[in-house]
């Protein structure tokens, strides 16, 4: 992938959001920055009026060292915090004041970070904790807590989250009918 098609990748996953269409420009630029130690001096400005804007003024933690996926899109985006070494897939939606991140251990440590599929939908407040895996084409509902492992084609809501069918069977049944 070339560099501008790299920049540009959220571009049509966004479309007529003007807002994430920016952020996730300038997230993708530092994301590119980042790589190189010449490239972090020769930037440092950028880095820090990323870090003020995006981060401070507009409340939305996407670390430079995120891992994120092609047509990543969030909605709003306000209280959005991920943690720098989570995986997010391809085409996610992250909403306003969801929480990506690791949790502290009984023993003062802290677990590694939730790795999340390919085309998952993320719900408004939604809290994803720990050292789980969310599998590929997963809906998490607004306010869920998630705390285990989700897998594929599921649909997980509540506190603590709880499974409500595979979403492949409720295709299934609906073609019956």
């Amino acid at each position: 992938m070339n560099f501008f098609a790299y920049l540009f990748q959220d571009w049509r996953a966004n479309r007529g959001n003007i807002k994430g269409r920016i952020v996730l420009f300038m997230f993708r630029l530092v994301n590119a920055i980042n790589r190189y130690m010449l490239l972090k001096i020769l930037f440092f400005w950028y880095l820090m009026i990323y870090r003020f804007f995006v981060e401070w003024v507009l409340g939305i933690e996407l670390p430079r060292k995120l891992t994120a996926g092609k047509n990543l899109i969030f909605y709003h985006g306000q209280g959005l915090v991920v943690n720098y070494k989570v995986i997010l897939g391809d085409n996610c939606v992250l909403r306003n004041g969801v929480t990506i991140g690791h949790k502290k251990l009984v023993d003062g440590s802290l677990s590694a970070p939730p790795r999340i599929g390919n085309n998952v939908d993320i719900g408004a407040n939604a809290c994803i904790i720990g050292d789980i895996t969310i599998g590929d084409n997963v809906i998490i509902g607004a306010g869920a807590v998630v705390i285990k492992d989700i897998p594929a084609n599921s649909i997980a809501v509540g506190n603590p989250a709880r499974l409500l069918e595979n979403k492949g069977e409720t295709v299934t049944r609906i073609e019956n009918i």
